[in-house]
């Protein structure tokens, strides 16, 4: 398998992802049953970081501490000098032919 070539706008694009997604799936996950994991395939766990399940049916669920990820988001804004308008613009505008390229 290729490495696949990761931009400084992708990077961005999943941080946010992170940081404003639902984790209704991760809390799905904790209640399927053993008939139905085929449904795993299904579920954005995107934001999910660890999952447990004890022999006495306990479920533990962590997800992405999304404080940390607006504050690694905002960071970076203040070094683009650019601040919160330049970065909210970029996310909405379309990406580049370049940059569609580089994400295959």
């Amino acid at each position: 398998m290729g490495k696949k070539k990761v931009d400084r706008r992708g990077v961005l694009e999943q941080m946010m992802s992170l940081a404003a997604g639902a984790a209704n799936d991760a809390v799905k996950l904790a209640y399927l049953s053993e008939e139905r994991m085929e449904e795993i395939d299904k579920l954005n766990l995107g934001c999910l970081t660890e999952f447990k399940r004890s022999s006495n049916g306990a479920v533990e669920v962590k997800l992405t501490d999304r404080a940390a990820v607006l504050e690694k988001l905002l960071d970076q804004m203040k070094e683009d000098g650019k601040g919160a308008a330049a970065f909210l613009e970029a996310l909405d505008r379309p990406p580049t032919q370049q940059e569609m390229t580089s994400q295959r």
